[in-house]
């Protein structure tokens, strides 16, 4: 087993009035995370996620007394060699700096995420989630989740509602926001930007008669989801896009968002692996 790294003792602070403790609860509030140009990673697996995904934290603050007895020296290690200030913190101070209920001992403050549509790669397998202003960060969180298990190039955000740097994003996604890329603009710029790529546009809507399986997605894709109460505005609806919609045989029309990307993703990757597998070898 490697040896962990020594590092030098963290500082302490047992007082929720300390300024380090109201600035992390400052950063709960939007305005403020924007102004400053970070963000916020609880939890273990999400601050774990986040290191192997190669972000370099500003500080870290962890606190003994939650971190259920495991030894904290590998996490602790990883994020100083990459500059992070290290803060050890009392129960109390740390419940008043934990945004969640029930925290685990692990708070993270780190840079803002990029979410420039121009990094983004495209190639002849790209396969993109396009969200609509989606509000829920839960939503969003668990799009991303899908999103990292299915291989998706990037997950965009039309008319963004909530930002990508949203706690309960961070903590719905489970840590993914920072393994897949991400981005943000307005509708008009996301379609100009996908055509420009040549990249064929799926908007899910049930006010259609064509099913998501009678689409071909094996090319470069992008699936569009819409709002959770309005669903996809006319702009994407009237662009002369490829309209698909989920099989549903009872009572409601929709289904949940998050859960409608996860299936119309599915319903791509199902497609690329029929498609893989039927090409002649050497190839």
């Amino acid at each position: 087993m490697p040896s962990i790294p020594r590092v030098g003792p963290p500082k302490e602070i047992s007082s929720p009035s300390n300024p380090h403790v109201k600035e992390l609860a400052a950063l709960r509030r939007r305005r403020n995370r924007q102004n400053s140009g970070v963000t916020l990673v609880e939890g273990y697996e999400e601050l774990d996620l986040a290191l192997r995904a190669g972000v370099r934290p500003r500080e870290l603050y962890f606190c003994p007394a939650l971190t259920g007895g495991s030894d904290p020296r590998d996490v602790l290690a990883r994020a100083a060699e990459r500059g992070a200030a290290l803060f050890s913190l009392g129960r109390q101070a740390f419940d008043k700096a934990a945004y969640r209920e029930g925290p685990d001992g692990w708070l993270a403050v780190v840079p803002d995420i990029e979410t420039g549509l121009s990094r983004i790669e495209v190639d002849d397998h790209a396969l993109f989630v396009v969200c609509e202003s989606v509000e829920k960060p839960g939503n969003l969180g668990s799009v991303l989740r899908t999103a990292d298990a299915a291989g998706v190039t990037a997950v965009i955000s039309a008319n963004p509602v909530t930002d990508w740097g949203n706690p309960n994003v961070i903590r719905a996604s489970k840590g993914t926001v920072f393994a897949v890329p991400i981005a943000s603009a307005d509708s008009d710029q996301v379609m100009e930007w996908l055509a420009e790529h040549s990249v064929n546009v799926v908007a899910t809507t049930p006010d259609t008669d064509a099913l998501m399986a009678d689409v071909d997605m094996t090319g470069p894709t992008a699936i569009v989801v819409g709002s959770e109460k309005y669903g996809l505005s006319d702009r994407w609806l009237a662009g002369g896009h490829t309209k698909a919609k989920i099989p549903m045989f009872g009572q409601v029309d929709s289904l949940n968002v998050a859960v409608s990307a996860a299936l119309f993703t599915y319903e791509a990757v199902r497609q690329r692996m029929a498609s893989a597998r039927q090409r002649p070898s050497g190839r």
